[in-house]
């Protein structure tokens, strides 16, 4: 038996007024999701538990079969995972974005323009960081370069007493409520002030201004967390996985339990990624003896983020072309049989650029199924068939069943 994950990440939504009154799933041409729905058993799945927030991190581990209660230790932990930074159990992790603030003199009047600096490329992301790891001298704190506007930034014997919020929270707001707060909020603010200092002459920023472009002129410090420990996914559910995706997040949550987690050429995390370079390396893992295979795309996310209506829409038929069809097509020719599972991690609806809790439209299909929903992949569909899974990460025990 194969199993796959497609997942959306931030692919369910709200009824917005800029698609007359539909969401993005519901306008969207997506036949190949629409047949698994049709097919299979769909409802609402609650990802997220009223007691954490709603994160690409809790949402992910939950729908991957890790109770975030259990499990979650903050969300920059996995990602230096990824990035290969090895962590001590005392130390302290932060997700330092790049972020592109408006102009105003005291940085507490200062309004977030970009939480993604206008997706500033690696190149010149990692040139930036490594000009603050040069000029940036705070004892006890380290920078590490990751992907795009996302960094790490780790503190030696720190502490989480900290209350911080995620950038793209605030998109078009004035940061002065969500500036670091707690014991050692006034730290942390000290860092992203003088990050500003440095970086807002920078040549690099000057000339993606002069291009046009969002500068990288702070960082934002969020995400704090400490060292993970979770368990092997192949102890735990007696398969051998992979995990397909361009954001470090998600690759350290696969490298935390022992998934392998293959570099696909040109994979972005926003709507120009390698899509077909991600369904060929699914099936190649496939192909070469992996039972479980998930695969997660930023795309959908990104693009509820920065309010991208239209854009989201191509999103999710870019994925249902370009992903799910293509590795459809090969689980139905390989001729073994097959189940799979498909649903965002949470919503990001356009309305709000942000996450929320709200449980997600899954879908759960075996190879041959026809007692299914009859019904298109959609929030309201899902939600009329009446099947309500109150835990999320039990999802992966009914894929597995």
């Amino acid at each position: 038996m194969k199993y796959v994950v497609f997942l959306g990440d931030g692919m369910a939504d709200f009824p917005y007024e800029g698609l007359a009154g539909k969401t993005p799933l519901e306008l969207a041409k997506k036949p190949y999701m629409d047949r698994l729905a049709k097919g299979g058993t769909m409802g609402l799945a609650k990802t997220v538990d009223d007691r954490l927030s709603p994160g690409s991190d809790v949402a992910n581990l939950s729908v991957l079969g890790y109770d975030p209660l259990i499990y979650y230790s903050g969300r920059s932990p996995l990602e230096a995972l990824s990035i290969g930074v090895d962590l001590m159990d005392t130390d302290v992790t932060f997700r330092a974005n790049l972020v592109t603030l408006s102009d105003e003199a005291d940085f507490s009047d200062k309004t977030m323009v970009d939480y993604s600096a206008g997706e500033i490329t690696t190149k010149e992301s990692s040139a930036l960081i490594a000009y603050l790891q040069e000029k940036l001298v705070i004892p006890g704190f380290a920078l590490y370069a990751g992907i795009s506007y996302r960094h790490l930034l780790v503190w030696d014997k720190g502490s989480t007493d900290v209350t911080l919020t995620p950038p793209h929270d605030i998109s078009r707001r004035k940061v002065t409520e969500y500036l670091p707060a707690g014991a050692h909020g006034a730290l942390l603010l000290d860092i992203m002030k003088k990050s500003h200092a440095l970086l807002s002459n920078h040549p690099i920023n000057q000339e993606r201004i002069r291009q046009g472009k969002n500068p990288a002129n702070s960082l934002w410090v969020w995400g704090e967390g400490t060292k993970p420990a979770l368990d092997s996914f192949t102890d735990k559910f007696g398969l051998r996985g992979t995990m397909i995706s361009a954001v470090d997040l998600l690759k350290g949550i696969a490298r935390g339990t022992g998934m392998d987690a293959p570099n696909v050429p040109d994979v972005t995390g926003n709507i120009d990624t390698n899509f077909d370079g991600k369904a060929e390396a699914a099936i190649s893992a496939l192909k070469n003896g992996q039972d479980f295979v998930y695969i997660h795309v930023e795309a959908p996310d990104e693009c509820g983020h920065h309010g991208q209506a239209d854009l989201k829409v191509k999103a999710i038929e870019l994925i249902d072309e370009k992903i799910v069809g293509p590795v459809l097509d090969y689980l139905e020719k390989s001729g073994e049989p097959y189940r799979i599972l498909l649903a965002p991690d949470h919503p990001t609806p356009l309305e709000l650029m942000t996450h929320v809790k709200n449980p997600v439209p899954f879908v759960i299909y075996e190879k041959g199924q026809t007692d299914g929903s009859g019904l298109s992949y959609t929030e309201k569909n899902a939600e009329s068939t009446g099947l309500f899974v109150e835990k999320g990460y039990t999802l992966m025990e009914r894929l597995l069943k």
